[in-house]
């Protein structure tokens, strides 16, 4: 976990998690905001437009694999909360690795739905999120998709730590169920519905508040333009990041105790 920004004096408790958990809200709206200036550009997304010499697929894939290659080299993935979407292109790092502190089974490293995140953010989310047509900006909207995509798959992923603290906390609770192999009892047991209806909450007026265009008139709040709705910003929670967080916590405790 990083020491700087998610985890401070490397204290791990459930209060810590959920501080990193909130602060990621921040950056999940923000990046939501920033692809919502650009229309779908289905281009971005067409194996056949881009046509890269020495490249087979869209130009997203082509932003986001390379990218991840130069961010590779320079040491991001040493970092555990990172979980590129393209691992098989990694090249080796060439600065020197940091001591990231280690609180996580070393079974966590094999837990990456990057896959199921990626289909669902183009196939499900997107469609809320942009209006049609384009504009041209290709580069920029993989660019703009890139950020959003990092943003969810740290917070959904970030599900490992929470899952090792909440273990660790109540190792009676969880050692039963993962010896049975229980999913459902796993599930069962990490599901609050009261916390997960307040984290929609929250993020729907963070939503509201961030994606207004501020002005000086005193505007009736019901007259401010928004850059994006911001029940999409809940819905996400809703539909796929609170539930993914939670497969991979189900994920990791299964192999919590291997």
């Amino acid at each position: 976990m990083a020491q700087a920004e998610s985890n401070p004096g490397n204290v791990y408790t459930l209060e810590s998690v959920r501080k990193g958990l909130v602060r990621q809200e921040d950056t999940i709206v923000y990046g939501l905001i920033d692809r919502a200036r650009f229309p779908l550009n289905s281009h971005t997304y067409e194996e056949n437009y881009s046509k890269i010499p020495g490249f087979c697929g869209s130009l997203v894939e082509f932003v986001v694999q390379n990218t991840e290659a130069v961010q590779a080299k320079a040491g991001r993935y040493q970092n555990p909360e990172e979980n590129a979407f393209f691992p098989e292109h990694f090249p080796l790092s060439i600065v020197p690795s940091y001591p990231f502190t280690q609180i996580l089974h070393p079974g966590a490293a094999s837990i990456n739905i990057n896959k199921s995140i990626w289909k669902k953010y183009f196939d499900e989310l997107l469609p809320i999120l942009v209006a049609s047509g384009g504009d041209g900006n290709y580069a920029q909207t993989a660019a703009s998709d890139l950020s959003l995509l990092q943003a969810i798959s740290r917070r959904i992923h970030y599900g490992k730590f929470v899952a090792e603290v909440k273990f660790r906390e109540s190792p009676q609770d969880y050692e039963p169920l993962i010896r049975a192999k229980d999913r459902e009892g796993l599930m069962k047991l990490l599901t609050f519905e009261s916390v997960e209806e307040m984290v929609r909450k929250r993020v729907e007026k963070k939503a509201m508040v961030f994606g207004q265009d501020v002005g000086l008139n005193g505007d009736d709040e019901k007259k401010v333009k928004r850059k994006f709705d911001p029940s999409v910003a809940s819905r996400s929670y809703q539909k796929w990041i609170i539930p993914l967080t939670k497969e991979v916590q189900v994920e990791y405790l299964l192999r919590r105790l291997d």
